[in-house]
């Protein structure tokens, strides 16, 4: 039998989330960056080991791990009492990282994962979550609207300079 887990990430962690989060953006973003060299810059800076101890230790932030039978296979980051433009409240969270690595999102438990984040976001007392997503990754899209996440914006991404369009969605919880 699969056992999940979702566990908050520590420090010691910081290794298998820096490489999750360079595995999972290149699978979910790299064919939509056409220099591959702008993608690699932005794998070095966004997720190396220091970058992601400096996000760790921001106690707005807070990172999980999603595992299968103890295998880390996925994480998610939560920023707390972040604001947007095209967000109203001042009590939001927003989920700027929810990832799987490809080969387990069969197994579809990034709707588990997804719940776990909105009841996390509940107990902080939080009423919102917010997200981007890029405009063009119609499936993370789907996702987010299958689950009542509405469009309520756009907003800029910048990948080495490169401007790529994001969609800014939010649900109430």
């Amino acid at each position: 039998m699969t056992k999940i887990t979702i566990n908050k990430a520590q420090v010691k962690d910081v290794n298998v989330l820096a490489l999750l989060g360079t595995v999972t953006y290149t699978e979910s973003h790299g064919h939509f960056i056409d220099n591959k060299k702008d993608l690699m810059r932005y794998n070095e800076s966004a997720f190396s080991v220091s970058q992601i101890e400096n996000e760790m230790i921001d106690p707005k932030n807070i990172f999980f791990i999603i595992s299968k039978d103890d295998l880390p296979i996925g994480y998610a980051k939560l920023v707390l009492n972040s604001t947007n433009k095209n967000v109203d409240s001042q009590n939001s969270c927003q989920l700027e990282r929810i990832y799987i690595l490809n080969e387990f999102i069969p197994l579809k438990i990034g709707q588990r994962f997804l719940t776990f984040l909105e009841e996390k976001a509940k107990e902080l007392k939080l009423d919102t979550i917010w997200l981007s997503v890029y405009g063009k990754n119609i499936r993370a899209i789907r996702f987010y609207e299958r689950n009542n996440y509405k469009e309520v914006g756009k907003s800029t991404f910048l990948v080495n300079d490169k401007e790529y369009e994001n969609k800014v969605f939010l649900k109430e919880v």
